[in-house]
């Protein structure tokens, strides 16, 4: 039975891919699809513009900022479906090379 998996892409700004970063990106996705690895692929706003909400206790708290402190944040990613988690580290893989950065593979849950 196929496994779903998250591909988040860390980045240090939102949106700076150059022009062949964003063909690399658009080859993998076309190729995610042509495979049937493909559920969904987004990205992100800059931390900038996130809103922290805490509604754990009364009154909920909203804060204008990222749970990131740091400099690197996600700024995409990509859900995928596989047969195994050693075909989503391949695509893992592949994926931080088409758009030459650094990425985090996780398996969703259920």
């Amino acid at each position: 039975m196929p496994k779903r998996f998250i591909i988040f892409v860390i980045d240090h700004s939102t949106a700076s891919a150059t022009s062949s970063e964003m063909a690399a990106i658009d080859a993998f996705n076309d190729r995610l699809r042509q495979e049937g690895h493909w559920l969904f692929a987004a990205g992100l706003v800059a931390p900038t513009e996130s809103l922290l909400i805490d509604n754990t206790q009364h009154p909920a708290v909203v804060d204008n900022r990222s749970w990131f402190a740091g400099s690197e944040h996600y700024s995409g990613f990509w859900l995928v479906q596989c047969e195994d988690a050693e075909q989503a580290q391949q695509l893992a893989r592949e994926g931080s090379r088409a758009c030459h950065r650094k990425v985090e593979l996780r398996a969703l849950l259920g």
